[in-house]
């Protein structure tokens, strides 16, 4: 969506601040022993306290509030009661949400407890090159050129991006134009982020794969060559000059 009154930026500012605190908190939550299924429905009493329902579950009929995926799971992984969180793992949580007619969307991938198997690189990697795209949009810059600085800044640090997840607009629905903000450069798009639009800026890091496939539970993704990757995502108001990142009060940057 583009943001043209006064009422429309209060309504993504609410429903961002939504998500952004249920992330957070739901961050700071999880603990080593804990199921996945429990650490949603933590994040689903955040968000219904906000009077705010889950996007995933609203768009797509997904079978909980929130995408948690661990390790190996890239991304849409379902929240389940076997699923048992242990030290080291790498978790990502996705929290997307409408409140009040407006969407919103945020996540990021961390590191349980002590990092014994080393993601923490990866994790550092993800958060670096988010806060380098979003510093780089502004109204007029060409998508793909945000694409290149993530997929050059990837390689630098010795890992790819994966090439079938991408960032997107978002305001009155879950998923808008412009779709398919991609990590990499795809010289064959020539749009440009337009000023006062709304877009959900995302990463997609990997260790190993370039794409991510579907299970056979139809929802969890994980890469074509196996390895981790990690994510972190802000909803984002593109200006004439530095973004205004809506989801700031998750500090995923931090």
């Amino acid at each position: 969506m583009s943001i043209s009154k006064e009422s429309e930026l209060l309504g993504m500012q609410k429903a961002s601040n939504a998500v952004a605190y249920t992330l957070k908190q739901m961050i700071n939550y999880a603990q080593i022993g804990m199921s996945t299924k429990e650490l949603d429905e933590y994040g689903a009493k955040i968000l219904s306290d906000f009077g705010a329902k889950s996007a995933p579950h609203l768009t797509y009929g997904f079978p909980a509030w929130n995408c948690i995926s661990v390790d190996n799971e890239f991304c849409h992984g379902v929240p389940s009661e076997k699923r048992i969180l242990k030290e080291g793992d790498l978790i990502n949580i996705d929290v997307s949400a409408e409140l009040g007619g407006f969407w919103a969307d945020n996540g990021a991938s961390f590191v349980l407890g002590k990092d014994i198997n080393q993601h923490q690189k990866l994790v550092n990697a993800s958060k670096e090159i988010l806060q380098k795209a979003i510093n780089n949009i502004k109204g007029g810059v060409k998508i793909a050129d945000i694409g290149h600085i993530m997929e050059t800044e990837a390689k630098k640090r010795g890992f790819k991006v994966i090439k079938n997840l991408g960032g997107h607009g978002i305001g009155r629905s879950l998923h808008e134009q412009p779709d398919e903000i991609m990590n990499y450069k795809n010289r064959y798009d020539q749009r440009r982020f337009k000023k006062n639009s709304v877009v959900a800026i995302e990463t997609f890091i990997s260790t190993t794969s370039t794409y991510a496939t579907e299970l056979n539970d139809g929802w969890t993704m994980v890469g074509n060559k196996g390895g981790y990757m990690a994510q972190h995502e802000h909803t984002i108001i593109v200006t004439d000059g530095k973004p205004i990142i809506l989801t700031e009060v998750n500090e995923i940057l931090n």
